[in-house]
């Protein structure tokens, strides 16, 4: 179980997050204004932080700014309707350490959220060594991908694009997230790197790229990997 707190100033919001929260055995605090929250996050009691950025008296950009600048390195998940590169870019210099935009999957917040809670406890679940996708098998130890029983030559960003989708396979991954996972989110780079990417990773593991297989593209969100 973990405590979590929830800064933000819409009620209906704040009571959903709180109970589906619940329901996975966390304990919820809830701040309604910028003010209220930076109080509480100070307290340092809470292991995560979910924030929205619109919020009355102080925003969530000062309050984080002034967490980070406080020392304070409770983890920050930004939840926000700006939806804007930029303002992305902005939260996660300031030191957010995810960026939900609303409307949101809950399901997809609630993997966030288990995901930065066991990242922050230095939780790490064992690895395989070997993913296996119908004719397509990756080694993790070696680095090679196969195809076919075929060696696969695969550029290091490719593979751990592929890697990044295949450890997910069956979820729906944002062309942000990978940015952020593959890339490690760098200014300069756009969402248009990875689908460049996925275009060449699907021209060598697919048999036809045209009608890809596994790495199935989910409009407006970014890409799916099927077994």
């Amino acid at each position: 179980m973990a405590r979590i707190l929830i800064i933000e100033d819409s009620n209906d919001l704040a009571f959903g997050l709180r109970n589906n929260l619940e329901i996975e055995g966390h304990e919820i605090d809830i701040a309604a204004d910028g003010r209220q929250g930076l109080d509480r996050a100070r307290t340092g009691v809470h292991d995560l932080v979910i924030l929205d950025l619109m919020i009355p008296i102080i925003d969530g950009y000062r309050v984080l700014h002034t967490l980070r600048e406080e020392n304070i390195e409770t983890p920050v998940l930004i939840l926000s309707a700006k939806n804007e590169e930029t303002d992305k870019v902005r939260g996660f210099r300031l030191g957010a350490d995810d960026y939900v935009t609303k409307p949101f999957g809950l399901l997809e917040l609630i993997a966030r959220v288990e995901r930065l809670l066991q990242r922050a406890a230095g939780f790490a679940p064992a690895q395989p060594t070997e993913l296996e996708f119908g004719d397509l098998r990756i080694d993790m130890i070696g680095q090679q991908v196969y195809r076919e029983g075929r060696a696969v030559r695969l550029r290091p960003r490719e593979y751990d694009l592929l890697v990044a989708l295949a450890r997910r396979a069956g979820q729906v991954i944002s062309r942000d997230e990978l940015l952020r996972e593959v890339w490690e989110h760098p200014v300069t780079i756009s969402t248009r790197t990875v689908d460049a990417h996925i275009v060449e990773l699907r021209r060598q593991i697919e048999k036809d790229p045209a009608h890809p297989r596994h790495i199935v593209t989910v409009p407006k969100v970014g890409y799916r990997f099927n077994n």
